[in-house]
């Protein structure tokens, strides 16, 4: 488990603050994420830490567990704007879809991931403010992938084994997934 500190964000590592899929790093990626009790200040500034930390890394998405925080929180941009879901609930899935996931704490590594195309989630954001949203297509995949995460599930235990492959998230020819975008923007 992480260290005590002052502050949340003195526990982001410096120079890569993103936890790997490797030694420790493994285990707490494996870790169930403790729900967050008081909204203060302090996990306003994780938020906004967390967002620059998953735009530096060309990420859509990013949970607190990835970088040693075992606390309830994620963030994400699915092309709509910043979100921050603290203490998420997903109400509702709808439908499925296919696609190529990737992970920050397992750079190069992608796969093919079924998930729901629809999903309702509801939460807090960063303020402490009641938060209910409804994405599809990219956005349900950001959450539900983001999700897994404060549950202690990765993309590698949902992926079609066959699919796991090393490289840049796509394979020459294959065009089904470009509407998710390059892939810099399925990692999460």
């Amino acid at each position: 488990m992480a260290k005590t500190a002052a502050k949340l964000t003195e526990l982001i590592r410096e120079g890569d603050p993103i936890v790997k899929y490797e030694g420790e790093g493994e285990r707490i990626l494996r870790e169930n994420s403790k729900p967050v009790a008081q909204f203060t200040e302090d996990i306003a500034e994780l938020v906004s830490r967390m967002e620059t930390i998953m735009r530096d890394a060309n990420g859509v998405g990013l949970a607190a567990p990835q970088l040693g925080i075992l606390k309830r929180i994620f963030v994400y941009d699915a092309g709509d704007g910043f979100h921050a879901i603290i203490n998420p609930k997903i109400l509702q899935r709808k439908g499925e879809q296919l696609g190529v996931e990737g992970c920050l704490s397992i750079p190069g590594l992608y796969g093919d991931v079924l998930r729901a195309n629809e999903v309702v989630v509801k939460g807090m954001d960063q303020y402490g403010n009641p938060v209910r949203l409804r994405e599809e297509g990219l956005g349900a995949r950001v959450i539900q992938h983001e999700f897994d995460h404060l549950e202690g599930i990765l993309f590698i235990d949902r992926a079609d084994p066959d699919s796991l492959r090393w490289g840049r998230g796509e394979e020459e020819g294959d065009d089904e997934d470009e509407d998710e975008g390059e892939p810099p923007s399925t990692r999460e």
